[in-house]
């Protein structure tokens, strides 16, 4: 196999501002990857692999430049095509994650995360439950490759927002419809509810994420990654590509800590190659009946995502 067709599967986390992106990283990643309050602010698209910790970014005429994680904040978006984080984290040792900024920020061009369209094998893309799948977000996805996605996760976040069982049929039935045949699954959940679950399997099942996880897991292990899903991307024609930047706020002077025991938060058990397989990844196809992923299922389990006491707990 040739150096190319060995990469990780490169899963982009996109949606609209406060969505749940920043959360879903941090239940996937059992850690904060960036200082507390730097997701309020806007950034350019942040591409976090497995690595000892640090950052640099890419600027668009291809160069690098290392920066501090904690002033991360501060980094101009104008001249930045994707900041690069390191860490270490179970899930970044079978594929990489991609942040991208909300897709409807008005004071965002759209080009800032779709420069990296092209070189993405799938998305997870979250949509609060309480505006499920609005029009800004259809119209963004439709133009998406078919390639990628097929490939894709639904994410319908808050749901525990949605408080009767009508509503959340409802809700999921008018989802589904609308986004029939433009994802390769839907799954409603709560990633606070799943942060907070513990090492208590009937909270992590209850919400959501258990099912979720699952069909990840199967996701991965099937991602053929030859050539990226993404690539026959067209951005999108949004008019002028005005940017319009404002002072960001403030970021926190700490960073993510390794993990300890703290109460009330969760590391779930995190996504791992069978070690005779980390090198080998197989091509998409349907896994036969019977037939075991090299990629090992994720579940709530004792422990700390190494955050504040809390603070994970803000769907962001």
């Amino acid at each position: 196999m040739t150096p190319e067709t060995q990469r990780k599967p490169r899963i982009a986390l996109m949606g609209e501002f406060s969505a749940g992106k920043s959360t879903l990283s941090n239940l996937l990643l059992g850690a904060r990857p960036l200082p507390e309050r730097v997701t309020a602010t806007r950034l350019s698209p942040v591409w976090i692999a497995e690595g000892n910790p640090a950052a640099h970014r890419e600027l668009l005429d291809g160069s690098e430049e290392s920066i501090e994680v904690a002033e991360i904040g501060d980094v101009p978006i104008e001249d930045t095509r994707v900041i690069r984080l390191f860490m270490q984290a179970d899930m970044l040792e079978n594929c990489d994650l991609i942040d991208c900024p909300g897709i409807s920020d008005p004071n965002m061009p759209s080009e800032v995360w779709e420069r990296l369209v092209p070189e993405i094998d799938a998305v997870i893309w979250c949509t609060h439950a309480t505006q499920a799948w609005r029009q800004s977000e259809a119209s963004v996805w439709e133009a998406m490759p078919e390639a990628l996605r097929e490939n894709s996760i639904l994410l319908v976040t808050r749901f525990d927002k949605l408080t009767s069982d009508k509503d959340r049929r409802r809700v999921m039935a008018r989802v589904e419809r609308e986004t029939n045949g433009q994802f390769d699954a839907v799954f409603p959940i709560s990633l606070t509810n799943a942060l907070a679950a513990g090492d208590d399997p009937e909270r992590w099942e209850a919400s959501g994420a258990h099912d979720f996880a699952e069909h990840l897991v199967d996701m991965i292990s099937r991602l053929s990654v030859a050539e990226p899903a993404g690539k026959d991307f067209v951005p999108l024609d949004t008019g002028p590509k005005t940017l319009v930047l404002e002072p960001s706020m403030a970021v926190d002077e700490t960073v993510a800590e390794p993990v300890k025991a703290v109460e009330g938060t969760v590391v779930p058990r995190r996504i791992r190659p069978a070690a005779s397989e980390k090198s080998q990844r197989p091509p998409k196809r349907a896994r036969q009946t019977g037939e075991k992923s090299s990629v090992r299922p994720l579940r709530p389990a004792t422990g700390s995502a190494g955050l504040p006491d809390g603070a994970a707990l803000k769907d962001s």
